[in-house]
């Protein structure tokens, strides 16, 4: 994927960009407002500051969404302006100082809303079959009782199978947020779909990384 980062702010954009490449992205880093707003035809993702030093974020907001869907996130120091380039056609925010982890985690949520929706019906993994219209779990052919929640966490390995989901992707696609707290819960939640299955790998924990959807028994 493509990364357009409009950002003036050097060190940030020296440190955004390191972090995305370790992340698998193409990155393209300019200062200008004006330079955003040519690159932005030709990038899958944009990432903008609003506070540039040729013209207001905002402005330059409006006019790649006169062209273009593109995904974008507006990245501000103004908590102020978040609204209005929400109103303006921002897919998302982040209020600076910005943790690179919870933006890679917030680019791919905004990749999976604005994506086509993927037409996942029954998922199998092993013996283990995920029916997603009818929120069904099957182990061997018996069903197995899961709550709303833990459902949920396995719908959302599903829609991916055989890719890794990142943590924090997970935590705010079901809590909207990354806090302990949601993740102390997706913890108990993993914990109990392998204890229920009794199928400890059909959730395979990648350290640092997320989770994805194991194939079967070792």
């Amino acid at each position: 994927m493509r990364v357009l980062l409009v950002e003036d702010d050097l060190r940030l954009a020296a440190a955004l960009v390191t972090h995305l490449r370790r992340g698998g992205y193409e990155v393209t880093h300019t200062r200008t407002a004006a330079e955003g707003v040519r690159l932005a035809a030709e990038a899958d993702f944009v990432l903008l500051d609003l506070g540039l030093p040729d013209a207001d974020g905002l402005k330059a907001l409006e006019q790649v969404r006169r062209s273009s869907d593109v995904p974008l996130i507006v990245v501000t120091a103004r908590a102020g302006d978040v609204l209005r380039g929400l109103h303006r056609g921002a897919d998302d925010y982040l209020v600076k100082p910005v943790r690179p982890e919870e933006l890679l985690a917030r680019m791919q949520a905004v990749v999976r809303r604005t994506a086509r929706p993927a037409k996942v019906q029954r998922v199998a993994a092993g013996d283990v079959v995920i029916d997603v219209p009818a929120r069904r779990v099957t182990v061997a052919g018996r069903d197995v009782p899961v709550t709303r929640r833990e459902f949920d966490v396995l719908a959302v390995l599903a829609s991916r199978p055989g890719e890794v989901c990142a943590r924090d992707e997970i935590l705010l696609a079901l809590w909207g947020d990354t806090s302990l707290s949601a993740s102390r819960a997706l913890n108990v939640h993993v914990r109990n779909i392998r204890g229920k299955t009794e199928r400890g790998w059909l959730i395979v924990t990648l350290v640092g990384t997320g989770y994805r959807l194991g194939d079967g028994p070792p």
